[in-house]
């Protein structure tokens, strides 16, 4: 991976190169991810049964690997209720999302990059009906041009398909751009569609490695954007 340089003019670095950052959505703009698996577990506990962070995981950055109803109907050993188990893991998610704020250092790198002409992006695997509603209660839709989710594609991540279409949107080429992501499915997907990637795990996902990614922050407050901009530019 790859280590800091001292940074440059970020304007004159954005227009010889970098000209967009595409952001994941869950656990890399707001933690959504710590609640909601918390909320499933509370679910699951209550009716004695487990759902381990490692089965969990897999659905991180993706959709459609683990199907925790089905799992939890064959601990049950019985059919649940899809609609009753919905309804209480979201009262409990809402109970845990009402106080998340965004990420560390989210709001200054879409500051900085709308300071610097960088494009915004977001590139997610979940639905616009799920990403959309967080965006717009945080206040901060208006940065990006665009949001694209699973609902605009016929595959999500591992599958490059959204950071290709995001990229079209932007009129932008894949050198030109950076893809932040919290999870190693994202990681494989903007490297498949041919990006610089840094993976930025989350509480959820601290403990994955993401081998193919280019660099690796505990946060994004650890480096400031025109840093990161720096650190990237001999690499693409």
């Amino acid at each position: 991976m790859s280590t800091a340089s001292a940074p440059r003019n970020i304007q004159n670095d954005t227009q010889m190169k970098i000209q967009a950052l595409v952001f994941d959505f869950d656990g890399l703009i707001v933690d959504t991810e710590t609640p909601e698996f918390a909320a499933w577990q509370a679910v699951f506990a209550a009716r004695g049964c487990e759902l381990p962070l490692a089965t969990w995981v897999l659905n991180i950055g993706t959709r459609g690997v683990v199907d925790p109803y089905a799992l939890l109907a064959e601990q049950l050993g019985a059919p649940v209720e899809r609609e009753t188990v919905r309804g209480q893991v979201r009262a409990h998610y809402d109970a845990l999302i009402q106080d998340q704020q965004l990420l560390p250092g989210v709001g200054d790198y879409l500051e900085a990059a709308r300071q610097a002409g960088i494009q915004l992006a977001v590139a997610s695997s979940s639905r616009h009906d799920w990403v959309d509603p967080h965006l717009h209660a945080h206040g901060i839709r208006d940065y990006f041009a665009e949001v694209v989710c699973a609902d605009d594609v016929t595959e999500v991540k591992p599958d490059p398909e959204l950071y290709r279409l995001a990229l079209r949107r932007l009129d932008r080429a894949p050198a030109q751009a950076i893809a932040l992501e919290d999870s190693p499915n994202g990681v494989l997907a903007a490297k498949a569609a041919g990006m610089y990637c840094v993976f930025v795990p989350n509480a959820v996902t601290a403990h994955l490695t993401a081998a193919g990614a280019d660099l690796q922050l505990t946060s994004l407050a650890q480096m400031p954007l025109a840093a990161l901009v720096a650190t990237i530019l001999p690499a693409v």
